[in-house]
């Protein structure tokens, strides 16, 4: 048999400058903290996140950094004293293809009218921002608090309440914007209008399926028996469990109403000149396409851009709020 050993003093020592009660492996982590760990491990989501990132810097920098505003029409005097118009040019640098205007820089060129679109794209992209943010607007304030209200009631009220989605549903985009445009001048406030009317509706049904889900648990039993009023329970103990939904609901309804602003702007009853957004841009690059094409590319690019952004930030906030058990 082998030699057994006999400990000795100085074998061990005790760890010190160390909480010995907390075991940092597998300490506690709060729930947002969890979320966003997951979010930030998936590489899709953190690109989308890039994407969007850049194109919201672009969209507030870029017109403010550049040499000319976006309804402004370059032009210079020539020899005869006659005002020549920087007339579709092409993307160009100083020094290519030497003409009147090489001196001048034009990223992505210029318009029919001698409007830079580098200036114009920018500037199209922060009208398009706006009425996303305007849609998380409409979402959290109209759409949950009418899905929260018709499911906590149930009853009557809700039978009345989902009729009157079940209507408002069923009557055509198109046909609630031509009605709105006979009363309202083109413009923003006509994309906002129609946003207001229809967009609300799919994230109602999520608020009310959640609080139809959630509106029996003990919690809100005991807050009720103590006392609480109906309104303090959907909007302080249901609303806060039903973030986690109504987040994913909104990051996926954001490029929705990009892209409904740029179709309204594409068929002529959105944003109307001088002002431009991405759908008018891209519709003034649809009647040239076939004679100067490079016009179209940029609004259609940085439509990509966001649309695929903000889903793949909504895929990756549906995974993080409710990870699988794989994924944990």
């Amino acid at each position: 048999m082998g030699k057994i050993y006999t400990p000795q003093d100085g074998d061990f020592e005790f760890i010190s400058g160390r909480d010995m009660n907390v075991d940092t492996n597998f300490a506690s982590q709060g729930y947002w903290k969890g979320v966003a760990i997951h979010f930030f491990r998936n590489k899709f989501a953190v690109t989308g996140l890039i994407l969007v990132s850049a194109i919201m810097i672009l969209a507030i920098c870029a017109p403010l950094v550049s040499s000319y505003s976006y309804q402004e029409i370059i032009s210079i005097t020539g020899d005869n004293g006659k005002e020549i118009v920087a007339k579709s040019l092409p993307p160009q640098f100083a020094g290519d293809n030497p003409n009147l205007f090489a001196d001048k820089t034009f990223v992505f060129g210029t318009d029919d009218m001698g409007r830079d679109l580098w200036t114009r794209t920018w500037q199209g992209a922060r009208v398009s921002l706006v009425i996303a943010f305007v849609a998380i607007f409409i979402d959290m304030l109209i759409g949950t608090s009418y899905g929260l209200i018709s499911g906590f009631y149930g009853g009557n009220v809700d039978n009345v309440m989902q009729r009157l989605i079940e209507i408002a549903g069923s009557i055509p985009t198109l046909v609630i914007i031509s009605v709105l445009a006979i009363f309202m001048d083109k413009g923003i406030g006509l994309v906002i209008a129609s946003l207001l009317i229809t967009e609300w509706i799919g994230m109602s049904k999520i608020a009310r399926a959640e609080c139809l889900k959630l509106k029996e648990r003990e919690y809100v039993l005991a807050s009720r028996t103590l006392g609480a009023g109906n309104f303090h329970i959907i909007f302080k103990q249901i609303l806060p469990n039903t973030i986690g939904p109504i987040i994913t609901q909104v990051m996926f309804s954001i490029p929705v109403a990009i892209f409904t602003e740029a179709f309204l702007s594409f068929v002529g009853v959105g944003i109307v000149l001088p002002q431009c957004s991405i759908g008018s841009l891209i519709e003034a690059g649809f009647n040239n396409i076939t004679i100067l094409p490079y016009q179209i590319l940029p609004p259609i690019c940085v439509l990509a851009i966001l649309m695929l952004g903000f889903n793949l930030i909504g895929d990756g906030l549906r995974e993080a709020l409710a990870p699988k058990l794989e994924d944990m």
